[in-house]
């Protein structure tokens, strides 16, 4: 009796057993790993870049040109200032600046913006240089060299027909100085050759500078800047004895007044 309730209590405690263990709750399994993300293909790309941007020469006058020349690399727009503007991702343009300018390159494309600037100089012309002119004579070289002796034939003291066109371009010469110091005084001289006595001849060179005053008045020159003198045969430019010489010496000369 006792053994039968043995079996029949160790029966039972294996059947509650197995009832616990039929009612035990299951542990589910750990979920998948989460998959790698796909590339985000709305990233911005990169920024632009600008290789170089500049000015050839860098410094101009007015009225030459420069050149500018740009590279740019990853832009979808580029634009230069100074009324350039749109222009493509690399080249050349000529600028004639009137004034000193910083020309502003801007580059754009999805991975935003880029800058860059180029200065031409333009620097003031240099001055002309002064055209050269003839210096004004002085008065002492228009008398050595413009105002010509008068001669005159033996004996005589009449203007001669060949000196007309001497004693014009004396006149002209005179009013020249006269016109550049109204003060200025002009002495006519009288000369002879060595021919006759010395009395003789200071009257015949009185008559020769008096008759080339008296032609100069006649064409406008003023007779008070003029004054005559007489040193007859005393000062001869040429002392042979030959009828060359003589004609050298029988003249007016003309010198300013002591």
């Amino acid at each position: 009796m006792m053994t039968k309730q043995k079996v029949t209590l160790a029966l039972m405690a294996v059947l509650v057993l197995g009832m616990s263990a039929g009612c035990k709750k299951k542990i589910p399994p750990p979920p998948p790993a989460a998959p790698a993300p796909l590339p985000d293909n709305t990233a911005p790309g990169p920024k632009p870049a600008i290789g170089y941007f500049s000015a050839e020469p860098t410094t101009v006058t007015v009225g030459q040109p420069s050149s500018l020349r740009w590279s740019v690399t990853d832009a979808t727009s580029v634009k230069i200032d100074n009324n350039i503007g749109d222009v493509s991702p690399n080249g050349r343009r000529g600028v004639y600046p009137t004034a000193t300018t910083t020309y502003h390159l801007t580059a754009t494309g999805p991975g935003g913006t880029s800058e860059a600037d180029a200065t031409v100089t333009v620097s003031s012309p240099p001055a002309p240089a002064p055209i050269p002119t003839a210096s004004q004579p002085t008065i002492q070289e228009i008398l050595a060299k413009q105002v010509q002796d008068i001669h005159f034939d033996y004996d005589k003291s009449e203007i001669r027909g060949e000196d007309q066109a001497i004693l014009q371009g004396d006149a002209s010469a005179l009013k020249t100085v006269f016109q550049m110091d109204s003060n200025f005084v002009v002495t006519i001289e009288g000369h002879c050759d060595e021919r006759g006595s010395a009395e003789y001849n200071l009257a015949l060179g009185d008559r020769r500078a008096a008759a080339t005053k008296d032609a100069l008045i006649a064409l406008g020159v003023p007779g008070d800047k003029l004054k005559t003198v007489s040193f007859g045969k005393e000062r001869p430019i040429c002392t042979e004895p030959t009828e060359d010489c003589y004609q050298r010496n029988r003249r007016a000369h003309f010198s300013a007044a002591q």
